[in-house]
Parts: structure tokens; C-alpha cells; sequence
């Protein structure tokens, strides 16, 4: 008989009921280090208490109006979001895909209504991972993901990851933007150098290409910039965010460039829940912390604590641990043993990790953590590494 939750996860068999900070406790009463964040949503941390207040204070005004009428934490945060960044515009969703699916019309649309039609397709990287509706998983072309949901939307070239010249190769007269991740997550925590987007900026400029840099994991101080590509000086033309700006509540958007943006009329596209009134409390509330003078400082500081004492565990293994990588607290370690098994592990220690492809655990713990939750990951690492045999 099938489970009355849908059994589209092989899920863990562990619930919990509260968290504080980096901590949360299942039901049981264990506590366990957090270091997946919700994969990098719980960007505060659990229960911060100025999102608690802010959510709190919206919850007893107003939950929802529909779009049919002005927001005005819409307006408040889309103002802020557009003075910090490249944007003119922003388009609020409840997740991740619905604003890459957002960026996906936009860039169509610009190609239509400038007269370009015909220039309907989209270079994307290997190992990138925008979500799984129908169109994201068309675009990641994972057998995992696509097997049995054909036939799917053939508007996707991918091209290897980090690879201009490959990627310079691929456009056609049909190709109508880029997208690429800065860094890949689903993918391994892979860093793009920053030649390689400067690299894109300058191909998209050239061709007469919309760049669409896909920040929902990456963005919003993650980092140690307020979204990863600021680390190459460039900007994008349109960019999908979620996880992070959200702080643990649903919450994603899509910002463009006025040009970019060009075709994106009333009726073009919509969202039923997007934008709503909890939703953009919580944004404001994060944008207020993450954007606060030294936060970054702390972010850059902490993450690179944290990156050069997993270095120095994975020195200590090398039968059991390849490689550190990542940037800001955007980490993931690279096993000789299989992830599932160290993942597994380092739950059993008292640390919550989640695993990505190229054999890689991430770590992402929330931007808040200090110098002791980075010596109790390092300890539990330590640990579990000396379980497995040399």
C-alpha cells in the first residue's frame, strides 16, 4: 500500500520538533549539530529571533491579499534587492524553480519581442541542478531525474562545466541565453573560476546573449558576497534566488535587468502565493541581517576558518577524504569512501550534512555559526574518519 505521503523520497528516519541556531533536536531529544541549513535555506540559523518578531508581527496584520493588488513588502523588498544588485525588476515566487521557470519566459520573451524569435535555446553546464519541474529537469539532463518523464522540452545544450571554449563552441543562431550556476551544488560544490564567468559575460555581450546566472543555492551572503558572481565583477542579466533570502520560510525570486525584462507585460506570467505578505516580512528580515555592517566580514572570516580546519582533517585522512572545497560557507568535502556512508556516519556523530554528486558531503551551516560549532564539526569529522578503515 502506498504511504499517504507520497514516497517521492527515500527519507531518513528522524523527526524533529525543534531548533535553536545552529542545534536542532528530533523527537527523541537529540540534539545534532546542523550543517545542512534545509540545504542552505536556514541561512540564520533555527528560530533566529528577529525573524521570529518580524514573522510573528506580519502573522497578526495580514497573510495574504492575492497579486491582484499592491504588496508592500513586495515593493519594500524588490526595492532593496534591485539597489544591491544589477536588477531593475523583480518577480516574487514560493521556490526556487518557479523563479528559474520565471527566468526561462524572460529570456523568450526578450528574444520575441526584440525580434529574435528564433533564438529560443539555452547553453547550460554539466552537473548543474535547477530543480525538477519538467523544464528544469530537461535542462539537467540527469538520467535519475528525466527517466520516465519524456518527452521533455528540447531547448537545452549543455556543454561542460568551467569550459569556455567548449561552451563558446556550442552557440548556434537558435541560442538565446547562458545559465549557469556560479557554483555548483547538486553538483559537487564546484567553484566557477572567475575567468570562466568573466568569460561568459564578455561570449553573452558578444553574441547577443542574455546571461542567466542561477544564485538560488549560492546567493544571499552564502558566499561571503551578497551573491557569488560579485566575486568575478560581473553581473548578470537575469537571476533566479530562493533557499537563503527566505531564511527557512518559501520564498524565491527573479530579478532582471529593465532590458531583459522588456517582455514581461501584465499577463505574461503570475504566482497564486508568490510575494505574499509572511513571505516578503521574512525577506526584509533577512535582507535587514545578512546586508548589516560586518556580517559578510563574519561570514568571510568564519568560512575560512572552517575551510582551512577541514583541510587539515583531510590531511590527517587521505584514505578517507580527497579534497576541501568551496567558498565563503558554501563547503563540500570530497570522500574515498561512498557519501551515503559518511553522510550516515556523521548523523550518527551528532552532525547533519547532505550529500552531492562527485562524491562530495556539503557542508552549509547557517551564516551565523562562530569558532565553537566550527571545532564541533571538525571534532565530528575527525571522529568518523577514524571509523572508517585505512
Amino acid at each position: 500500500m502506498i504511504p499517504v505521503v507520497m514516497p517521492t523520497y527515500a527519507r531518513i528516519d528522524v523527526v524533529f520538533e525543534r531548533g535553536e541556531g545552529a542545534y536542532i533536536w528530533d523527537t527523541n531529544g537529540r540534539r545534532y549539530l546542523d550543517f545542512t541549513s534545509g540545504i542552505a535555506v536556514n541561512a540564520l540559523g533555527h528560530a533566529h529571533p528577529y525573524l521570529v518578531e518580524k514573522l510573528t508581527e506580519q502573522a497578526r496584520k495580514l497573510w495574504h491579499t492575492s497579486n491582484l493588488f499592491r504588496v508592500a513588502g513586495q515593493e519594500s523588498l524588490a526595492t532593496r534587492l534591485t539597489r544591491l544588485t544589477f536588477a531593475d525588476t523583480v518577480f516574487f515566487t514560493n521556490s526556487g524553480v518557479e523563479a528559474w521557470e520565471c527566468a526561462v519566459k524572460v529570456v523568450r520573451k526578450y528574444h520575441y519581442e526584440t525580434g529574435n524569435p528564433q533564438k529560443n535555446r539555452f547553453i547550460v553546464a554539466g552537473g548543474a541542478f535547477h530543480g525538477r519541474s519538467t523544464t528544469a529537469i530537461a535542462a539537467a539532463k540527469s538520467e535519475k531525474m528525466v527517466k520516465g518523464f519524456g518527452p521533455l522540452l528540447d531547448a537545452f545544450d549543455q556543454v561542460a562545466f568551467d569550459n569556455l571554449n567548449e561552451l563558446r563552441a556550442a552557440i548556434t543562431p537558435q541560442t538565446g541565453a547562458i545559465m549557469v550556476e556560479p557554483i555548483l551544488g547538486e553538483g559537487g560544490i564546484r567553484p566557477a573560476s572567475p575567468e570562466y564567468l568573466r568569460g561568459l559575460r564578455e561570449t553573452a555581450d558578444e553574441f547577443g546573449l542574455l546571461l542567466v546566472l542561477d544564485e538560488i543555492q549560492s546567493g544571499v551572503a552564502r558566499t561571503g558576497k551578497l551573491f557569488a558572481h560579485e566575486w568575478a565583477g560581473i553581473t548578470p542579466d537575469v537571476m533566479p534566488i530562493a533557499k537563503g533570502i527566505g531564511g527557512g520560510f518559501p520564498v524565491g525570486a527573479c530579478l532582471a535587468t529593465e532590458k531583459a525584462a522588456v517582455g514581461m507585460v501584465p499577463g505574461t506570467h503570475g504566482s497564486t502565493f508568490g510575494g505574499n505578505p509572511l513571505a516578503m516580512a521574512v525577506g526584509n528580515a533577512v535582507l535587514d541581517v545578512v546586508t548589516a555592517p560586518g556580517f559578510m566580514d563574519h561570514v568571510n572570516a568564519i568560512g575560512a576558518s572552517l575551510q582551512a580546519g577541514l583541510e587539515q582533517v583531510v590531511a590527517r585522512h587521505p584514505s578517507v577524504l580527497e579534497l576541501a572545497r568551496g567558498k565563503g560557507l558554501m563547503l563540500g568535502v570530497k570522500t574515498r569512501v561512498p557519501t551515503a556512508d559518511m553522510v550516515t556516519r556523521l548523523r550518527e556523530n551528532g552532525m547533519l550534512t547532505v550529500a552531492a554528486s562527485d562524491n562530495v558531503v556539503r557542508i552549509l551551516p547557517p551564516l551565523t555559526i562562530g569558532e565553537r560549532e566550527v571545532a564541533e564539526c571538525l571534532d565530528i569529522l575527525d571522529k568518523t574518519c577514524r571509523e572508517f578503515p585505512t
